[in-house]
Formats: structure tokens, C-alpha cells, sequence
């Protein structure tokens, strides 16, 4: 039977053609060949600026993972994720990775979210029994990456604070409604579509080879017997600092005062606690059940730089076709012929260009949500850009990466379900923003 494309590839063909017709009729060809060098050189550049970041966090989540772990984080989220996921077996690493990395999204750590996601797509393409076609479960996990409730939206929030903001954590309230109705959206589509392609796969095959290959990786596993706990001295010194952590925790505090727990301050200085605590944590962790965290650190990192080379190519396509259509001006038609639709819902004209470009560039939704901000901070335009830039996410981005990492071509109904997803997000937001401000 043949194998239907994904609607990815003729959404990024009509990137590009529509961009070289609009720039001809236009005639600014030289500003869109400009833009096609610049976006290959920037989706290089940023493949290559990710190396470091994958080598440390596949490094200290593959120490997590020898030391056990990930498989307890399994067993407690097992009730949740076994209704999501029931094709995956419920020890199975993917099921801790993935839930990894929803509570890194939800904390707005985006620099450890990306390489534990990256993880979370290598296990579950262990049990895909189609190489190049996503699965059932890589499109739910794929949809609710890209609408996965927020809890701290630190880089908004930051932003926002630095303009002057009256409530610079106002919006997340919003964000966090927001991205509840999307991730619903998210998970409610991704079924409904899944039904629909079940009928493609072997439920017994299927069923076989996963649980064949959750024995193989479960053996990744060092024995209990292999485990080599730190001697007196090393409990000695390392709970010594663990404890020395605490104190100087209550010293910063004691100086600052209690209040600032509450304050927007604490807020915007939260993720430069939080990734240092996590890292420190799963370290610890691994040291102290016998792990050799050092070596099982620097195996796990390697794998970080052939991802990152392994996706450069599916940047490059989707970063091109984005900056030419963006450069040639047919974004700006685009938002002529939807604005008279978004005034009957009372989308203001100015915040359209926002929710058409979140979905396809991060950098560019961001640089424009600082923009509006920064002009008029206490705004009801700025509280709305704001929402919307914290409760969702770049979506052909997110499919470039996560599905370019393990070759996956034919992405099935990932596509279509994230951007239900998105659409939801960003109504959610103009409703919920409607309301509170």
C-alpha cells in the first residue's frame, strides 16, 4: 500500500513558491535570496549552538537512566501516561523521558526540554515497527510538545519586567489556561486522527516488537549487584554540601527576607536556580546509588553531537522556506486576508502578525512580542502577545528537530493536530486575556 506524504511537505513547498511569486511581483528578489543564505547560515549556526547543550543534558539524563531513575519517574506517572500512551510499555524509558520533558517545558526550561525531548523521540523510535513513519505515540508526543502546559513562562516574564511592566507575572494565569485548552485540543485531535490510521499498523506485530525491545533497553540498565555506593568519606563530603546548600539558601533568604519568595524578582531569577539544582540533583543521584557519573556522563554526551548534525539538514529546509516567505513580504499579504476573519472574534489587527508567525519562527514571535511590549508594556496588546508567545510554541520548528533527529519523513497527523493545537492556544489566550484584564 502506498504511503501518503506529509502535509509538511507541500505546506514548505508553498512557503517557498508563494515567496519567490510574491517577491517577484514585487520586485525585491535580491532581499529574498539575501534571506535564503541567512536563514541556511542561521539554522547551522543554531544546530551547532546546540551541541553543547545536548552533550550535557543526554549526558546527565543517560547518568539518571543507569542509575534507575527514570524508571521510578515511570512508575509514578504510570496511571497518566499508560492511558496516553497505552501502545508503550509502561517501564519502558520512553515514558520517563517524555514526561522529562513536558515538566521541563512546563518550568520554561527550554535549553534542558529540547535534548530530553530529543531523547524521549530515540526511545519510542526503538519500538517503531516503520522506520521514516512517525507512530501513534511520536504524533501525541510530538502535539503535546508543541502546546505543553506552562507553568512559568520565565522568558516572557522576564521581558516584560525589564519594560517596566506594572505586573510583569500577570500572564501566568493566562498561560497556564491557555495552554490547558491547547494541550486538551492537542490530545483530543491526536486520537480522534489516530483512529483513523489504526488500521495501518499490526496491532500484534506491533505489540511483539515493543515488548521484545522494552527487555533490550530495560538490560541498559546497570544490575543493582554492579553498583558501587560512595564510601564514609564521600557521604561524608557530599551530604556535607548538600547540607551547606540548604544554609546558604536560608542565608540569601534571611538577607532578602521571606517576602521575597512572593516577589517578581524571585520570579525572573527562578530559572537561573532551577537548572543548576536539576543538574546537581541528577548527579547526586547517580553518585550516591554507585553510578560513575564522570564516565556514564561523557558516554551519554556523545550522542549529542550527532543529533545536532543530524538535524541540520531539516532546519535548513524549514528555516529557508520561513525567512524567504517572511522577506518577500507575503506574510504581510497573508495577514491583509485573515485580518477581516480575526476582527469578528476581536483579535486586534496589530497582535495577527504574532499569532500567524508563532507557529513558524520562535526567534521572530519573540522579537516581536519584545517589540510591542517595550513600546507600550501596560497595554492590553502586550498582556495578549505576551499570553500567546507563553502558551505556544514553534511548531514546524519542534517537528524539524525532534522528528529530523530520528529520520522520521512521513509524519502522518502530527501536522494537523499541532496546529489545532496551536489555533486553540492562541483563542484561548485572546479569550482568557479578554477577561482578565
Amino acid at each position: 500500500m502506498k504511503k501518503a506524504s506529509s502535509p509538511l511537505n507541500a505546506i514548505w513547498l508553498f512557503l517557498i513558491v508563494s515567496a519567490t511569486v510574491v517577491a517577484a511581483y514585487n520586485g525585491n528578489m535580491g532581499a529574498l535570496t539575501e534571506a535564503s543564505f541567512t536563514a541556511a547560515e542561521s539554522a547551522v549556526t543554531l544546530a551547532i549552538g546546540l551541541i553543547g547543550a545536548m552533550a550535557l543534558w543526554l549526558g546527565i539524563m543517560k547518568v539518571a537512566e543507569t542509575a534507575g531513575m527514570m524508571r521510578f519517574i515511570a512508575r509514578l506517572i504510570r496511571p497518566v501516561m499508560s492511558r496516553l500512551f497505552p501502545e508503550i510499555p509502561a517501564n519502558h524509558p520512553a515514558m520517563s523521558a517524555m514526561v522529562m520533558n513536558m515538566a521541563a517545558n512546563a518550568l520554561g526550561l527550554g535549553n534542558a526540554a529540547t535534548p530530553m525531548g530529543l531523547k524521549a523521540m530515540a526511545e519510542l523510535n526503538k519500538l517503531n515497527p516503520h522506520p521514516g513513519t512517525a507512530t501513534p505515540a511520536m504524533c501525541l508526543f510530538l502535539a503535546i510538545n508543541t502546546s505543553s502546559v506552562t507553568l512559568l513562562p520565565l522568558g516572557v516574564i522576564t521581558v516584560r519586567a525589564s519594560a517596566g511592566a506594572s505586573n510583569p507575572a500577570g500572564i501566568i494565569l493566562p498561560s497556564i489556561i491557555a495552554t490547558i485548552v491547547s494541550t486538551s485540543v492537542a490530545i483530543i485531535a491526536s486520537k480522534i486522527l489516530a483512529r483513523k490510521q489504526s488500521s495501518e499498523l499490526t496491532p500484534l506485530a506491533y505489540e511483539s516488537e515493543t515488548n521484545n525491545l522494552d527487555a533490550k533497553t530495560a538490560s541498559d540498565e546497570i544490575p543493582e549487584s554492579e553498583l558501587i555506593p560512595p564510601g564514609m568519606m564521600g557521604n561524608i563530603v557530599f551530604g556535607g554540601l548538600i547540607v551547606a546548600f540548604f544554609a546558604a539558601v536560608f542565608y540569601r533568604l534571611s538577607i532578602r527576607g521571606f517576602p521575597y519568595l512572593f516577589s517578581m524578582a524571585f520570579v525572573s531569577n527562578l530559572s537561573n536556580w532551577l537548572l543548576p539544582i536539576l543538574i546537581c540533583l541528577f548527579l547526586l543521584f547517580g553518585y550516591f546509588r554507585g553510578v560513575k557519573v564522570y564516565e556514564i556522563l561523557t558516554e551519554g554526551a556523545k550522542e549529542g553531537f550527532e543529533i545536532a548534525i543530524r538535524i541540520i539538514p531539516f532546519l535548513v529546509a524549514i528555516f529557508v522556506a520561513i525567512g524567504m516567505f517572511r522577506a518577500s513580504g507575503a506574510l504581510d499579504i497573508l495577514t491583509a486576508i485573515v485580518s477581516p476573519i480575526t476582527s469578528l472574534i476581536t483579535l486586534p489587527p496589530e497582535a495577527l502578525p504574532m499569532a500567524l508567525i508563532r507557529p513558524l519562527s520562535g526567534s521572530g514571535s519573540f522579537g516581536l512580542m519584545s517589540e510591542i511590549v517595550k513600546n507600550d508594556p501596560n497595554s492590553f496588546l502586550s498582556f495578549l502577545v505576551s499570553t500567546m508567545q507563553g502558551s505556544t510554541e514553534t511548531t514546524f520548528y519542534v517537528m524539524a528537530v525532534y522528528f529530523g533527529s530520528i529520520g522520521i519523513i512521513r509524519t502522518s497527523y502530527t501536522l494537523p493536530a499541532a496546529l489545532c493545537a496551536d489555533a486553540a492556544g492562541i483563542l484561548a489566550s485572546l479569550a482568557v486575556c479578554r477577561l482578565m484584564f
